[in-house]
């Protein structure tokens, strides 16, 4: 095999490794599904910082709930707009990338907190499950990755 054939087989093979990488890190925007309607309610951006993984609330989607605020929340989120409130706080990274535990997740409708763990679907990568829970009593969301 040529010197070219092999520089640009182990250049596809690089590209094609961090686009895979890329596309399984949890870290992103991710479209919030309602458990009961099926429609698509919000744009979670997932970040980190120190360390730590976090969620915010970037955007409403439904029409009727662009604009609310967090009548729910306490401190000093209360009666502030939902779209920017930080919901997944805390979470670490646990073996892999691809899922994070140990933090909380807060449900703005409810006001209530919740144990978290995140992870993503090995068979869909571009869905993430997030499991909320209390004592063995949990209930886990799928979010899709937004693509643009």
């Amino acid at each position: 095999m040529g010197t070219i054939k092999k520089y640009l087989l182990g250049l596809g093979f690089v590209l094609f490794s961090v686009s895979a990488s890329q596309a399984q890190t949890i870290v992103g925007q991710w479209k919030t599904i309602d458990d009961e309607t099926g429609q698509a309610k919000s744009i979670v951006e997932l970040y980190k910082d120190n360390g730590k993984l976090y969620g915010k609330i970037i955007k409403l989607l439904i029409p009727e709930d662009q604009g609310k605020l967090c009548v729910k929340c306490t401190g000093k989120d209360y009666n502030q707009p939902i779209e920017g409130l930080v919901i997944a706080k805390e979470l670490t990274k646990d073996k892999d990338d691809n899922t994070c535990e140990g933090g909380t997740i807060f449900d703005p409708e409810k006001g209530k907190e919740y144990k978290c763990k995140m992870w993503i679907d090995q068979a869909e990568p571009n869905t993430l499950n997030v499991r909320g829970y209390v004592a063995f009593f949990y209930r886990t969301q799928k979010w899709y990755r937004v693509t643009n």
